[in-house]
């Protein structure tokens, strides 16, 4: 079983940065791809960026391409979404989560495919 617990969120300009964190406990941590999804008030859950178990490969959603940098560090249990050019779009609950499948091959975009969630991180960006 993970647990993920994500942190770093807060209030910041239109075109400033952020950088929220998640933060697992569990020795498999590193055997998953791990994904970050948002979602914001009235709105459905929408993925915004994964990564592979090796931190090999990325997969960002075109609201965030160029902009996000999803990253991990398994020797501290850690996955980091780095936020740059923020907009008032992105505001939003941050969430991270494990795939469902061990040395997954494959980038999934959609929540049914992650098995473990974290609490979630507030985003808010003003204009």
């Amino acid at each position: 079983q993970v647990q993920l617990v994500e942190s770093g969120g807060g209030l910041v300009q239109a075109g400033g940065s952020l950088r929220v964190s998640c933060a697992a406990s569990g020795r498999t941590f590193s055997s998953y791809n791990v994904g970050w999804f948002r979602q914001a008030r009235g709105k459905e859950r929408e993925f915004v960026a994964a990564l592979t178990w090796s931190g090999g490969n990325t997969y960002y959603a075109d609201a965030v391409k160029g902009r996000f940098t999803i990253s991990r560090d398994n020797a501290k249990n850690t996955v980091y979404l780095q936020m740059n050019s923020l907009k008032p779009e992105d505001t939003a609950v941050y969430y991270c989560a494990t795939d469902n499948t061990r040395y997954g091959v494959i980038l999934r975009t959609t929540p049914r495919n992650y098995e473990y969630w974290g609490q979630g991180t507030q985003v808010t960006v003003s204009s």
